[in-house]
């Protein structure tokens, strides 16, 4: 998901103490959080989880490893040679403590990856080009999915070694109200940007809210980003988001994003007091029949589900080029792994019918483009939309994480932009200027 703060921060104290005097006891053994001195560029590696027995220790958080955990089952089922202890720490105290216990000599095997950044820099994670060519995770991966773990230096994504592998996504599409459509004379979803217009204004005329909207935490930059993307294409955007040089957010397809924002605004096409609503406030009037559509991720997907049930529909933004907005959790191994090819065999298993079936299971899109089983209501409109999105190679990361404040920046410049305190061209400024000062002009 996009942020932590989509992430609910759920972990037993005890859990909670171990990481905290893991930490303890890393720092006292290595002074400044040395990194590891372990070569994190294998050339020579064997596929497949051999016979030589291997225990492995598994660390993530509780919302990232929920359909992990299940899998890693069936995965020892499988290979009874190998067992992995699953180890979960809620979000915020996962992130400060994993680069101690990557460094110390207690070190898990694999780990859940949230960000490259000191990570990769103190090589604390294998470079795992030498398993994707062995494995043929290119050929399994579209690039759009694996291109947000590639990096040479840890700050500039999207080329360079990959230091993980994916095992869930998610998407941000748009939600639509069935009923309200079919009262609105609205046949089927709209196939273009034009056509999408065009039912925001069929549904003002009916008296209906055409686009429901909570931007208190800044989610009108979803539907920012989906039309800037949408326009330029996915290329475009995601050298933006993951720091490329030269990259820009003043490019024609953000600044006619921005600018139709504006015109919806004034239009009326957004609730009044969007700006005081917070996205699960958003969720909750969407599912009273307050939109005709919604911009929002599939994580909201049971809710709006068990709210408009066989009412609710799914489809990918219209724009020119078919993308959507989406990360993936995903998983590294330890430099300090004695078993980094039954780690490997592990992360190959992630992809498998299993681990993709576990995925969908717990909400989060399958990786490597697989179908997963028994989708049905709006999940079977979700999934139909991934697979489109996936064929485009249109995933395109977050634009909230393209800077440690670039989440503060969305928020404080879409509020200013929908309360008139801004303007499309201050708006593209000041997110361009956040950028820059960790990228580079």
């Amino acid at each position: 998901m996009k942020s932590s703060k989509h992430r609910p921060a759920s972990a037993s104290a005890a859990i909670a103490a171990s990481v905290a005097a893991l930490a303890l006891a890393t720092a006292a053994c290595s002074p400044g959080g040395s990194s590891s001195s372990a070569d994190n560029h294998p050339t020579s590696v064997s596929t497949g989880a051999g016979t030589e027995k291997a225990a492995l220790k598994l660390a993530t958080t509780p919302e990232s490893g929920a359909f992990v955990k299940k899998i890693i089952t069936s995965f020892e089922a499988a290979h009874p040679n190998i067992t992995i202890d699953y180890q979960d720490t809620n979000y915020d105290d996962y992130d400060k403590s994993i680069n101690l216990a990557l460094a110390s000599d207690q070190s898990p095997d694999i780990v859940l990856l949230n960000a490259v950044g000191n990570t990769v820099k103190d090589k604390l994670v294998l470079d795992l080009s030498a398993y994707e060519k062995a494995y043929n995770w290119s050929g399994v991966y579209p690039s759009s999915e694996t291109a947000q773990w590639e990096t040479s230096d840890g700050t500039t994504l999207g080329s360079g070694p990959l230091y993980a592998a994916p095992a869930g996504f998610s998407i941000v599409g748009v939600y639509y109200n069935k009923t309200l459509a079919a009262k609105d004379g609205i046949t089927a979803p709209p196939a273009t940007l034009a056509d999408f217009e065009a039912d925001l204004a069929k549904a003002k005329a009916a008296g209906d809210l055409p686009i429901q909207l909570g931007n208190k935490q800044g989610h009108a930059s979803f539907l920012l980003q989906l039309l800037g993307q949408g326009a330029d294409g996915a290329d475009s955007a995601a050298k933006w988001v993951f720091g490329q040089s030269g990259a820009s957010f003043a490019t024609a397809g953000d600044q006619a994003a921005a600018a139709k924002l504006v015109a919806w605004q004034k239009a009326g096409y957004f609730p009044a007091g969007a700006n005081g609503t917070d996205l699960q406030g958003a969720v909750d009037a969407f599912g009273k029949g307050q939109g005709l559509f919604f911009v929002d991720g599939n994580w909201d997907a049971s809710k709006i589900d068990t709210a408009l049930g066989a009412n609710a529909g799914f489809f990918s933004f219209p724009g020119q080029h078919t993308t959507a907005i989406g990360t993936s959790v995903a998983y590294a191994i330890s430099t300090k792994s004695k078993h980094p090819d039954a780690a490997a065999a592990f992360l190959d298993y992630l992809h498998s019918a299993e681990g993709e079936n576990q995925a969908f299971a717990q909400g989060f899109m399958p990786a490597g483009g697989g179908t997963p089983q028994g989708a049905t209501g709006v999940m079977a409109d979700i999934v139909e939309a991934w697979g489109k999105v996936n064929t485009a190679n249109g995933l395109v990361g977050f634009n909230n994480n393209a800077t440690a404040t670039m989440n503060d920046t969305l928020t404080s410049s879409t509020q200013e932009l929908l309360a008139g305190k801004t303007d499309p061209s201050g708006l593209v400024s000041a997110i361009q200027g956040d950028w820059s000062k960790v990228h580079g002009s």
